[in-house]
């Protein structure tokens, strides 16, 4: 039998041209490890994390990932299944939340014009404004020291319940900004968390947290509305935890709560905290002090530190971020419909008291919105 009547020899040959042309194409593009610095609105999503298989819930990796492959960065197999590409996010923002500063570290091919060709495929409020080569074994989630996020809120939120007004006229005074500032500091150092999230016991070692500095800014006007942002640097947060640390000062300043409240909460008793919401919380920045230190001045790789890309990234937040907290705001009135259900809380319940508020909460806590999920993968 003659081996071309069979067809073999031209499908050899073609599989043999198709060879080829990758390894040009990989000579050409070599495969490295990188990190790519985004910046998103999250409103609209079911948070950053890709759940491949379910096209139920939009996030903000389903239209990353389709970018890659339609840019050319990476294969379209590497897109089904993430682990070929040594995909990970430094953090799993939730439903709802943006970020200005999230890092995801992976392989791809240097392409000429990488960045610009990757934006070519995205929408306008997601976009990706640095790049950096990394080492091999490089991981975002592993190898970040801290998160930094900012949470924006309307100030009226600050408004003393019995005889401040409570509209958004309200404005907040140095005095009350002081109070404010006072007890976020409570919250610095290593403390048991285990109130200011669900699912974790007060025993349970994952519940300590190492929060680094709180403290909000001063108030300022946007569309006719004062608002101020509270920053917040940790190691990790467990989902809701700065939500809950955010909504308990709350409590306290509108006079729903004691000040000893903060330190009770830290106890084994069960303390009913409530959580504020989900909207006005962004990932700001997150941090890679040892791995700068040990491999940021080797010659080899930058150190992972963006000052260039700090005005790309105060741009956009201006255009994407703000505009979004405050319409969505203004629309939904998600604070304000959330500062009235304070009065039902139970801020001196025991363990036994606290069940049917467990109950009763068990299915909003489970979606989730906070987006500082960052340790349970």
């Amino acid at each position: 039998e003659r081996p071309e009547e069979n067809g073999h020899p031209p499908k050899r040959l073609r599989s043999r041209a198709e060879e080829e042309g990758a390894e040009e194409q990989t000579k050409k593009w070599p495969k490295r490890k990188i990190v790519l610095l985004m910046a998103y609105s999250g409103k609209g999503y079911h948070g950053m994390q890709r759940n491949v298989g379910s096209s139920q819930f939009k996030t903000i990796e389903d239209d990353l990932v389709s970018a890659l492959v339609q840019s050319g960065c990476i294969p379209e197999n590497h897109g089904e299944d993430m682990k070929k590409m040594s995909f990970q996010r430094c953090a799993r923002t939730d439903k709802g939340v943006s970020a200005a500063g999230q890092i995801v570290s992976l392989k791809v091919r240097l392409i000429d014009d990488i960045l610009e060709k990757i934006n070519n495929h995205l929408p306008s409020h997601i976009r990706i404004l640095g790049l950096k080569r990394v080492t091999r074994g490089f991981n975002s989630k592993n190898k970040c020291d801290a998160r930094t996020y900012s949470y924006m809120l309307p100030t009226f939120a600050f408004a003393h319940k019995d005889h401040d007004v409570q509209e958004e006229t309200y404005c907040l005074n140095k005095e009350t900004l002081e109070k404010v500032n006072k007890l976020l500091a409570c919250y610095k150092g290593t403390h048991n968390f285990h109130n200011f999230t669900s699912q974790k016991g007060p025993k349970d070692p994952s519940a300590k947290r190492y929060i680094m500095e709180m403290y909000c800014g001063e108030p300022f006007v946007r569309e006719n509305m004062e608002f101020a942002v509270i920053q917040v640097k940790g190691q990790s947060f467990m989902m809701h935890q700065i939500r809950k640390m955010i909504g308990l000062v709350i409590a306290i300043v509108k006079g729903y709560a004691e000040e000893s409240i903060i330190a009770r909460s830290w106890e084994e008793e069960k303390v009913d905290v409530p959580k504020a919401p989900g909207l006005g919380l962004v990932l700001e920045r997150v941090h890679f002090e040892k791995y700068n230190r040990r491999f940021g001045n080797d010659g080899l790789h930058e150190p992972l530190e963006w000052k260039e890309e700090e005005e790309k990234i105060a741009v956009f937040k201006e255009q994407y971020i703000y505009p979004t907290i405050i319409n969505t705001e203004r629309e939904e009135k998600s604070m304000m419909n959330w500062l009235s259900t304070l009065s039902i809380h139970d801020f001196n319940s025991s363990a036994v008291g606290m069940q049917t508020n467990n109950k009763t909460s068990k299915n909003s806590d489970f979606e989730g919105s906070d987006g500082c999920d960052d340790d349970s993968e």
